[in-house]
């Protein structure tokens, strides 16, 4: 099984998971990407998977619903969102079974009220796969746009409980953005300071820095790290008294929202 990230838009990934015959991708916000790949691949689309409803993650699949094999209802996305339909709405703990890969269902509200991500066990796609939208990103976490603190420290904390080796596919190449963030809250952090300069040769040479994996994130990512006395330290210089996990999160983000 092979696992591609398409560039789409300033700064998007659209993912492809392929066996050689068939393929699946996530989050198609443009069908031209897709689109491309398949032709020069020679493959067919088997399904669509959607994290949430913004439109640079659905912008796509008008386009890309008459390539899909059967009737082309093959697009999977959150129960709780306005996905374009028809699609197949998935909750909490759902499982998708596509191209001989099971994907498990994971709601992760915070970045949009119903946002999922999924997640594939070790197995025929090697060591575990995790797309998730834009809740999770390399260094950082989405922005709160209609859910609360509370809710995407729950998310992440979902996410953090995952194997470590799972191999984490963002929707967006934020990396170096984030990482710059992150050095602000623990500038002292050897870990993140080499992440960065491995992040940084990636892009110079023109590769994506993703996907991560979640032990790289539980070591680096501040969002992740929201108990973590060098990040709650960061949290109180900005004004935070609450040392739960929710409240220094929120004011992670605010400081970055401003960053």
């Amino acid at each position: 099984m092979n696992l591609v990230a398409l560039p789409a838009f300033s700064d998007n990934y659209i993912w492809m998971l392929h066996d050689g015959r068939q393929a699946i991708v996530v989050d198609p916000g443009d069908a031209a990407p897709v689109a491309d790949a398949l032709d020069a691949r020679g493959l067919a689309l088997a399904g669509i998977l959607v994290t949430h409803h913004h439109p640079d993650h659905v912008g796509g699949l008008a386009a890309l619903r008459p390539r899909l094999q059967g009737d082309g209802t093959r697009v999977w996305g959150p129960a709780r969102e306005k996905i374009p339909a028809p699609f197949m709405p998935l909750t909490d703990g759902d499982r998708v079974a596509v191209i001989g890969l099971e994907f498990q269902v994971i709601e992760v509200p915070g970045h949009t009220a119903g946002h999922i991500a999924y997640f594939l066990p070790a197995g025929a796609a090697g060591s575990p796969v995790l797309f998730c939208g834009d809740t999770l990103f390399s260094g950082g976490c989405g922005r709160l746009f209609e859910g609360t603190p509370a809710q995407m420290h729950r998310s992440l904390g979902r996410l953090a409980a995952l194997p470590g080796d799972t191999r984490v596919c963002c929707a967006h190449e934020y990396t170096e953005s984030n990482l710059r963030f992150a050095a602000a809250v623990e500038p002292a952090s050897a870990d993140l300071a080499a992440y960065t300069a491995s992040c940084r040769a990636l892009r110079a040479a023109g590769r994506p820095t993703l996907p991560s994996t979640i032990a790289q994130e539980r070591a680096i990512n501040p969002f992740m790290r929201c108990d973590a006395p060098a990040v709650i330290a960061a949290a109180r210089g900005r004004g935070v008294t609450d040392p739960s996990g929710a409240a220094v999160l929120g004011a992670l983000r605010e400081w970055k929202n401003q960053f």
